[in-house]
């Protein structure tokens, strides 16, 4: 190998080892305490075998179903933010960041080993309801790349939100207080646990601003394989995604790497 060739390999493997021994870290980490995990694996399942006969009763068999698959996934999944907020405010917390900022490891790579165990955390989440959904009570995917999309679409976004949580709570309280109120708000706002239209009118004006909404409609429209629709709404959480991103970089710049409460 040239001796050019050395230089750029060594620096790209040196890269990719870091990265990998903080992903197995922080997947260590998450597996150390795996009732908030597992929790958020059978709880929406439960839910969903809950709410699906109201909702059949309600709308029709395949309607109700979809909206009891799609608003469980939404809504816990939103719940889920919980596990994105405590993995940051935990290294708040403990004070490791700025340690882990003084290794040789970049920002990118720091970045990277916190973020690939909870997205596969969320993505699981998502497996399982849609799954379940699929396997017990028949629904149909129309367009299954389409639904991968959503679901990454979807992550990316509570991972980006999950973040700005984490980095602006104070504490495990407000924490939360964050992802319960504000999960639950999103949510039914969004349309998840009830039809957006049999909401009043004000709260189908101001849906739009909840993710929760975009998600909705992204889910339904990749059951219905409808790429028109569920195109935008994948951007639309990419746009919440940035902007959340956006405030959890600027926090951190302002000095919330450190938490002076538990």
């Amino acid at each position: 190998m040239p001796p050019e060739a050395a230089t750029h390999t060594a620096p790209a493997h040196t890269t990719t080892l870091r990265t990998t021994a903080l992903i197995r870290h922080n997947t260590r980490l998450l597996l150390a305490e795996p009732g908030p995990l597992l929790s958020r694996l059978i709880v929406p399942v439960g839910f969903l075998a809950l709410m699906r006969p109201l909702l059949v009763a309600t709308q029709g068999q395949k309607t109700g179903t979809e909206q009891a698959v799609i608003g469980s996934l939404v809504t816990f999944s939103l719940l889920g933010l919980s596990i994105v907020g405590s993995a940051v405010l935990s290294e708040r917390v403990q004070r490791t960041w700025d340690r882990m900022r003084a290794t040789a490891a970049r920002p990118a790579e720091l970045l990277a080993g916190k973020a690939v165990p909870v997205m596969a955390a969320l993505l699981a989440q998502q497996a399982v309801v849609l799954g379940v959904g699929i396997a017990a009570f028949g629904v149909d995917v129309l367009a299954p790349a389409l639904l991968i999309l959503v679901c990454l679409s979807w992550t990316t976004a509570l991972l980006a939100l999950g973040a700005a949580l984490g980095v602006t709570a104070r504490s495990f309280g407000e924490l939360s207080l964050g992802y319960d109120v504000g999960g639950m708000i999103l949510g039914t706002v969004g349309g998840a646990l009830v039809p957006l239209a049999t909401l009043p009118a004000w709260v189908q004006v101001i849906a739009p601003a909840s993710p929760g909404y975009w998600a909705v409609s992204a889910f339904r429209a990749a059951l219905h394989g409808d790429t028109s629709t569920a195109l935008p709404a994948c951007g639309a959480l990419l746009l919440f995604a940035a902007a959340a991103a956006a405030l959890a970089a600027w926090r951190l710049s302002r000095g919330a790497a450190r938490s002076d409460r538990m």
